[in-house]
């Protein structure tokens, strides 16, 4: 059976397919943005010929939807006098010193928020049971109202879910999606719990539809969805729980990244995922890095997410002239349409526009020389915002992509620097399109002394989708005292949890010794507000204590430790690419896969580099730049004074020049 993996971006959607007769191939198209869908299903219709396939996708849609505020017109049922603490929240400021900050607007308006006179109390105990009367009078608001989705959140209903369950089904008759708190969420806090309840109801109607779409499209063939949190579900699943997809393009490049580094010898990666809209990075150090506390547009969302940093800046990332007249690059981006200048339609200057300037894009081999790129067009534009900023030609451009790298540089620092990691101990491993014209600039910024560009890397999300298990996550909240449970018990308390994990993936069709069930605490220290993910073992208080330590520089063991939450990660591992080792060079030259010299800008000097067919590169195969290595979904740009090894996976591994 073929198989294809998708990713969506801002400018293009790739893919990555194999065919019943075991080849792989890749293809690439612009995106489009009025209906993501459309992109998905032609590029399909392009690549597979037999009835019978399967297809792993990772979407923006649920993003978009919150970012762009096209949700659906949602109503928030809570328990009476908590109507309105998805506004009050956390009384957190992101601008301390914003004398007019302001937070965003909630997702459901005051007049869509509603309250009923029920109560659970924190030992799940029903203290004020709902009134049938009070509820029927509920949904005939809720119906005059005309809302497309509902959020139930009450209070303590991860301990007893009766009074969700039935405020279901007093709603059923409406015929329009309602998401339970203690489905999609069941732990303590009720602020993040009824964000994240929200914010799946929120987007709910709006996957539905774009995944009924894709079903339709591929007419009964098996459709997946990529998480957030690395590991894919069924899309009925994803319809239900469409919260659990934010992130997931972002997150099928980590897992890409992480298994295909690992194949090769590496395991401490600082990703790098340039695209043609935003820039993604990730810290792995030895595993994939989950995080159980993000926001996205300043709401909370509490589920299981890899730890990605996002800034707007991509191949698309418009330039501009401040108030103050800096030059200024991104967020802005001219995406797939019209696209930058050199696209054929856009009329803002992009970061694309100032590497294809300075000779950093080859136009003929511009997506296998699928589509030619227009560098004449560039030079009226590049005159005009060259003269108002007092620059020449040639430093304007150069001076984009300092802007650009310099915004990069900062991301990387965020999850690197500032939460201790020395960058120099890491690699640098770049992907995306746009990803290796920069990646080395990058590393040399942070002194970091190799670059990781894998084959394919600018469809390199699309194959995470292929080399991601089937991850499903759960939690309850229990609130121990270390001192008055044990292992065994705390064991038992999981048995619930491994029951759903296994008879979930059962149902995703995994194999039973396929299934690997991962145990964790949320523990700290009593007093404390926040907690520290903890492996589940017979030392899990010690080994508490030793990531205390090792995150916030101390512990103390004459503290009493709180387990707030348990928590259960069920991986299933269904059937999965392997790549193999390209045949090896008799020698290191590389006289072969160089197909012509161009001149090419390095700090405003042109340099006589050489380009390169990576198709033509094989293992053992060394090189130094200045080069232009050219395939059909990326540029990689190897700078003056930087070392090229190609590896027994046609990965090029960059020595890169640092002080």
């Amino acid at each position: 059976m073929d198989v294809v993996g998708v990713d969506t971006g801002g400018t293009f959607t790739d893919f990555i397919y194999k065919a019943e007769n075991g080849e792989w191939g890749i293809y690439k198209v612009l995106s489009t943005p009025s209906n993501p869908a459309n992109a998905v299903l032609n590029g399909i219709r392009n690549i597979i010929t037999s009835d019978k396939f399967k297809v792993i996708h990772g979407s923006t849609v649920a993003t978009n939807s919150i970012l762009e505020r096209k949700g659906a017109y949602t109503a928030f049922v809570t328990n009476k006098g908590f109507e309105d603490i998805i506004e009050i929240g956390r009384q957190n400021r992101t601008e301390l010193y914003n004398l007019f900050y302001e937070r965003n607007p909630s997702l459901v308006p005051k007049e869509l928020r509603f309250g009923l006179e029920c109560r659970v109390n924190s030992e799940g105990e029903v203290i004020i049971d709902i009134d049938d009367g009070e509820l029927e009078g509920l949904v005939k608001k809720v119906e005059d109202a005309k809302t497309e989705s509902i959020a139930v959140c009450l209070l303590f209903s991860y301990l007893n879910p009766g009074h969700e369950l039935k405020v279901k089904k007093a709603f059923e008759r409406l015929g329009i999606p309602v998401s339970l708190s203690h489905k999609i969420l069941a732990e303590f806090r009720e602020y993040e719990r009824a964000s994240t309840t929200i914010i799946n109801a929120y987007v709910a109607p709006k996957m539905k539809r774009y995944i009924q779409n894709l079903i339709d499209g591929i007419e009964g063939n098996e459709l997946r969805i990529m998480q957030s949190n690395g590991g894919s579900i069924s899309a009925e699943v994803a319809m239900n729980e469409s919260v659990r997809t934010i992130l997931s393009g972002p997150a099928g490049g980590a897992v890409g990244a992480y298994e295909i580094a690992k194949m090769a010898g590496f395991n401490k990666l600082i990703t790098f995922d340039m695209g043609g809209t935003s820039t993604d990075v990730s810290l792995i150090d030895n595993k994939l890095p989950l995080t159980f506390e993000s926001e996205i547009a300043g709401f909370p969302v509490k589920v299981p997410m890899i730890d990605i940093h996002t800034v707007g800046a991509g191949g698309g990332s418009i330039t501009y002239l401040d108030t103050g007249g800096s030059l200024k690059v991104g967020p802005e981006s001219a995406g797939a349409d019209p696209g930058p200048i050199c696209y054929g339609r856009g009329e803002k200057i992009t970061v694309t526009d100032a590497n294809l300037y300075l000779g950093r894009l080859v136009p003929e081999f511009f997506l296998g020389g699928n589509m030619r790129l227009d560098r004449d067009k560039l030079n009226m534009y590049f005159k005009d915002m060259a003269k108002r900023v007092g620059l020449t030609e040639i430093e304007l451009a150069e001076g984009i992509l300092t802007v650009a790298n310099a915004n990069m540089e900062r991301a990387i620092r965020v999850i690197s620097v500032d939460r201790g990691y020395d960058p120099r101990e890491f690699v640098l491993f770049s992907f995306g399109g746009a990803g290796g014209m920069h990646a080395a600039f990058l590393a040399q910024l942070l002194k970091i002394p190799k670059v990781f560009v894998p084959k394919n890397p600018g469809i390199l999300s699309a194959i995470g989708m292929l080399l991601a298990d089937i991850v499903k996550d759960y939690s309850l909240t229990v609130m121990l005292k270390v001192d008055e449970t044990n292992y065994s018990e705390l064991k038992h308390l999981f048995e619930p949890l491994n029951e759903a994990g296994i008879k979930d993936l059962l149902y995703e069709g995994i194999d039973r010794e396929n299934i690997v069930l991962e145990h964790y605490l949320d523990m700290r220290y009593m007093g404390q507000s926040y907690e520290i993910v903890v492996p589940f073992t017979k030392n899990f208080v010690e080994d508490f204590h030793k990531l205390h330590e090792k995150n916030y520089g101390y512990s103390d063991k004459s503290k009493r430790v709180e387990i707030v939450n348990i928590r259960l990660r069920a991986v299933g591992s269904p059937e999965k690419p392997v790549f193999e080792r390209i045949k090896r060079a008799s020698s290191g030259s590389i006289e072969g896969a160089i197909i012509g010299e161009e001149k090419v800008i390095f700090s405003g000097n042109h340099k006589a580099t050489k380009i390169i067919d990576r198709d033509k590169l094989l293992a053992g195969n060394i090189f130094e730049g200045p080069a232009i290595v050219v395939e059909y979904s990326s540029t990689i740009v190897i700078p003056p004074d930087c070392k090229v090894t190609v590896d027994d996976f046609g990965n090029l591994i960059i020595d890169v020049e640092v002080d």
